[in-house]
């Protein structure tokens, strides 16, 4: 993304296959921006730098069965916007739904004494659309361990579909200090049933 003697590169990367590209284009009275197709570009400057960026790749439809941790929910009426379809919002709700009923089951042994969890990011992927009435089955399944962190992928299915995939992050703190502190071995071990299909618990 530079300017040399009139001209700009914009530094573009392809939904295909992930390869950056440069292209050289005048910027001189008459002749105008060149017209892509599949490309966004994000923001530019009046004789400056242009930034164009490819959209993000979608990921494949993840299948239920991939997900250990499974929740049955019905879809309420005000869940509901104005479209009459199930609000983006809610389904924070539906993804945190599932995440909390794992780690507060104490049974599971996830959040020993004097420690919690905390979200830290949500990635969601709206997919279709949810209406009501009708119901939700939500899938959870563990996909990495950090040093104080777990990273969780999740979905909501309906009616055979996936209509919501999400990537969230929790952090493990202490109660007191709120302080993240490391994963245990223990906690790391009572976490290996609910790994995602194909994810190496180590």
């Amino acid at each position: 993304m530079r300017r040399q003697e009139g001209c700009l590169w914009l530094r573009l990367s392809s939904q295909g296959d992930g390869t950056r590209k440069a292209i050289n284009w005048s910027s001189r009275r008459g002749n105008p921006l060149p017209q892509f197709d599949n490309w966004a570009v994000n923001g530019a400057l009046a004789f400056g730098e242009f930034a164009v960026n490819a959209p993000t790749r979608l990921d494949s439809t993840p299948l239920l069965e991939e997900f250990p941790y499974r929740l049955t929910d019905n879809v309420r009426f005000a869940d509901l916007d104005p479209n009459q379809h199930v609000n983006n919002a809610v389904y924070a709700t539906y993804f945190e739904t599932g995440r909390v009923t794992l780690m507060k089951d104490r049974s599971y042994r996830l959040m020993p004494p004097g420690l919690a969890w905390i979200m830290v990011r949500l990635d969601i992927h709206f997919r279709a659309e949810l209406r009501w009435p009708g119901t939700i089955e939500m899938g959870l399944g563990v996909s990495k361990f950090g040093r104080t962190s777990v990273t969780f992928d999740q979905v909501v299915f309906s009616q055979g579909r996936c209509v919501a995939s999400a990537q969230s992050v929790t952090v493990l703190i202490d109660e007191n200090t709120r302080k993240p502190t490391p994963l245990t071995a223990e906690i790391i071990a009572n976490f290996q049933p609910w790994l995602r299909r194909g994810v190496n618990g180590a």
